[in-house]
């Protein structure tokens, strides 16, 4: 399938989504879905780094607050439409990746997992104590009831995000079928032979580093606007950091159809919870299921299905 056909599908597929959720009218419809939707774009953005190149991220929530405080800080110095703040948080999440990349990506396993985990500490540090965008007290955003020709306005933050989507997709699989696709596979299966047979390992990973963490904070820029007030615990939050790496894990690391999968699982099982049980449990859930995943199917429902087509083709 084309690129262009792909996208094209998407596109059919995500106003199919909109019309539905339109056609249920219930509001909490549209928040619930710009949540699930946000999570399929940290989980494709986290999985081009740590499932297509297999180096793994901690430091997704960073990335993610750097878009929403991106939106924070010309909200208060000169207000943007959303989808200039969207390209905006991704340029700077996207430098800042390349920056992360250049300083930690001669380190490797273990010791690149805690450095990005040191950059998450360093950048939220750095927000607490500034005081422009609200430092550790926070930071409200105003924003419209109604927009023009939409609606109300989380139907409008819902179709970004929903749009959002479609473009994280469209590079993932881009990537995944490209030679980019495949250097960043040989990274993963043997490094060390990759360097050997000449592949410019550290430009790829500097690549990696740069479009996840640009996906991330694209991802976080309309975070401000779709819960009003934004402080450095909830831009941060546990919840992104570990949602990012357990998503594309449950669903499948070396397609993009697993962030996908993976994300829509939890993400609806997590929206489920907070409605029927409590917020705190969706965190619990993930790690229960990310460790039964670990230990029983390694290679996430892809895998499982994969694995099941193979048998019976045998």
């Amino acid at each position: 399938m084309r690129s262009s056909t792909f996208v094209l599908i998407c596109t059919a597929i995500a106003a199919a989504v909109f019309a539905l959720a339109r056609w249920y009218g219930n509001e909490y419809a549209f928040f619930a879905g710009y949540v699930v939707l946000q999570f399929i774009v940290l989980a494709t953005a986290w999985n081009i780094l740590g499932g297509y190149t297999g180096y793994v991220n901690f430091g997704s929530a960073a990335f993610f607050a750097v878009g929403a405080y991106t939106s924070i800080f010309f909200h208060k110095f000169y207000p943007l439409p959303i989808p200039v703040l969207i390209v905006l948080g991704g340029v700077l999440s996207g430098l800042i990746g390349l920056g992360m990349g250049y300083l930690t990506l001669r380190l490797r396993g273990a010791f690149f997992a805690i450095g990005t985990l040191a950059l998450a500490v360093v950048l939220q540090t750095l927000v607490t104590n500034w005081t422009y965008v609200g430092g550790a007290r926070g930071a409200y955003v105003l924003r419209p009831n109604e927009m023009e020709f939409i609606g109300p306005y989380i139907q409008y933050l819902f179709l970004l995000m929903l749009a959002l989507t479609v473009f994280a997709l469209s590079v993932a699989r881009g990537i995944e079928r490209s030679q980019l696709g495949y250097g960043f596979a040989t990274i993963r299966d043997d490094e060390l032979a990759a360097e050997a047979s000449g592949v410019p390992t550290l430009r790829l990973k500097l690549i990696a580093t740069t479009i996840s963490g640009g996906l991330m904070g694209m991802a976080g820029a309309p975070f401000p606007y779709y819960l009003g007030y934004v402080q450095p615990s909830s831009a941060f939050g546990l919840e992104y950091a570990v949602n990012a790496i357990a998503m594309p894990m449950i669903g499948g690391t070396t397609s993009w159809v697993g962030p996908l999968i993976g994300a829509i699982l939890l993400a609806t099982i997590q929206q489920w919870a907070t409605v029927t049980i409590s917020s705190e449990l969706g965190v619990l859930i993930v790690g229960v299921l990310l460790v039964g995943f670990v230990v029983l199917a390694p290679k996430g429902i892809v895998g499982l299905v994969g694995g099941w087509r193979r048998g019976r083709s045998g």
